[in-house]
């Protein structure tokens, strides 16, 4: 990088790095052979390295009690685990033929952006669609945010169902929006009723993990295999 030497004026200018044999170039295709084989067992034990899933006494807040605590963000901001939650949502997405996928904010943001950069390495390219509880009342006035095309094949995600409200809060959006909603997926179901509310609406869902109804969580039956 260079400066203006004193009492001179200019711009500065940034010079990059060329590839070296030190900084070899690493192509698409090596990277997606870099890409993990992802598991529900890999994504568990990421999520309790990071403290995403804790084990004990907790109050939520409904007011319920429950012997563990999720939370979906540590585990997607984590570089690994963001990685490994993609790679398991990727042959769910692609199984539905889905041509975006879109998420409640907050808890969906690092996914979709997850998904969208691990599809792009696997040559199969997924946009992402970011839902707003509610709409801008500036600017655009969007609910939802990306490039969002009447017609597209979406699917919906979020990082737990409980109630299912959030999720089908986005898959409304999106239909409003004249979009057809061909999966609602999450990392983790909590077996609340949600889940069940969603199915009983028509909606294929699936999830990564669930709770085992004893109070741990265990890989889900419906989604997320290796």
């Amino acid at each position: 990088m260079t400066t203006p030497s004193p009492g001179e004026t200019g711009t500065m200018e940034l010079t990059l790095p060329t590839p070296t044999e030190e900084t070899p170039r690493v192509t698409s295709g090596e990277m997606r052979q870099r890409i993990p084989r992802p598991s529900p067992d890999a994504i568990l034990r990421v999520a309790e390295r990071v403290g995403a899933l804790r084990f004990g006494d907790f109050t939520l807040s409904s007011g319920a009690r429950s012997s563990y605590y999720f939370d979906g963000r540590l585990l997607t901001l984590d570089p690994e685990g963001a990685l490994l939650v993609a790679g398991a949502l990727m042959p769910l997405l692609l199984d539905c033929r889905a041509q975006a996928v879109a998420g409640p904010t907050l808890g969906a943001d690092p996914m979709v952006a997850a998904v969208a950069v691990t599809s792009q390495l696997r040559g199969t390219p997924i946009p992402g669609l970011i839902v707003r509880m509610e709409a801008k009342e500036h600017g655009m006035a969007r609910l939802i945010e990306g490039p969002l095309t009447e017609g597209t094949r979406i699917a919906v995600v979020d990082d737990a169902c409980t109630s299912g409200a959030s999720l089908m809060h986005a898959v409304r959006a999106v239909e409003d929006r004249g979009c057809e909603v061909v999966k609602v997926l999450c990392i983790l179901d909590r077996l609340e009723g949600g889940s069940a509310e969603i199915r009983r609406r028509g909606y294929d869902f699936a999830s990564l993990l669930q709770h085992d109804g004893s109070g741990g969580v265990v890989a889900s039956p419906s989604g997320g295999r290796p």
